[in-house]
């Protein structure tokens, strides 16, 4: 009877899975169904229960479209971002979380605090920077963008996973005589890479859905990415290409979801360590 138990429950464990597994990702593969249709099937009035399989919406955005440059320039942009945020965000979680200072919690406090400001109050000054110092529709404009938005939030995973090492493994390394930086190198950092990593996705996540900032710093197809490609290729002469555009989105929801596929053990155990530490 035990056992029974123990198997129906594995059972129903299994079952919710599925489900929610299957409420995540039918969206998507829909968005999927509809990139592989003609477009003739895909705006018709009536449903179609056995559509036609075609490539004409893959061609279209390889051949009449830049996918490409667009694709690049996310790519390097939200690699560059994360970059950016993690490298700047390990030693000023290390201080925070290990030094003491006057004014340290004030500092954290005031770096958490830049993310809870809405982003419309210093789009204005942000645009006029970028187009003082030259950078307007780059990628690198791009780079230092996400990443300024991302940093707090980057710090502050990364502080609460080091506020759960041990203390007595850097008493033991200072006894040996190394020093700070190589401390943080070799001991702190292999010891929270799991945090670092979930810090990674999570900066690389909200640089990809950040809209309004790249609308505004990527004015011109140069320095496109791809979810503002998303947003022009809507209108024209041809109207909206709906087959075009879900097959879009789908290759820009792929990668995302590749790497947290890759990585999701580093990713729950960096979520759920150091949750309790303030």
């Amino acid at each position: 009877m035990a056992r029974r138990s123990r198997s129906e429950r594995l059972w129903l464990r299994y079952l919710i899975l599925f489900t929610w597994a299957a409420f995540c990702l039918v969206p998507m593969l829909w968005f999927l169904s509809i990139g592989l249709r003609p477009r003739t099937e895909v705006i018709t009035a009536e449903p179609i229960y056995w559509p036609t399989w075609s490539l004409d919406a893959w061609h279209m955005i390889w051949r009449d479209w830049p996918m490409r440059a667009y694709l690049i320039n996310s790519l390097m942009a939200i690699a560059g971002s994360v970059v950016i945020c993690v490298g700047l965000a390990i030693p000023a979680a290390y201080s925070l979380a290990r030094y003491e200072y006057r004014g340290r919690d004030d500092i954290g406090f005031y770096i958490l605090s830049t993310r809870m400001m809405a982003p419309a109050i210093v789009a204005i000054p942000i645009f006029f920077l970028f187009r003082n110092l030259g950078l307007l529709d780059t990628v690198w404009a791009l780079m230092l963008v996400y990443a300024a938005i991302n940093l707090s939030i980057t710090t502050w995973i990364i502080r609460s996973y080091m506020l759960d090492i041990p203390k007595e493994l850097e008493d033991a390394a200072r006894t040996d005589g190394a020093s700070d930086l190589t401390i943080l190198w070799e001991i702190i950092i292999p010891a929270c890479r799991p945090g670092i990593i979930t810090a990674a996705v999570i900066a690389a996540i909200f640089a990809i859905n950040e809209f309004l900032f790249t609308l505004l710093i990527a004015s011109t197809p140069a320095a496109y990415t791809l979810s503002v490609a998303l947003a022009n290729f809507s209108g024209g002469t041809d109207g909206i290409i709906y087959n075009a555009i879900a097959l879009v989105a789908f290759i820009a929801f792929l990668p995302v979801f590749l790497v947290v596929l890759m990585i999701q053990k580093h990713l729950s155990r960096g979520l759920t360590m150091g949750a309790v530490k303030g």
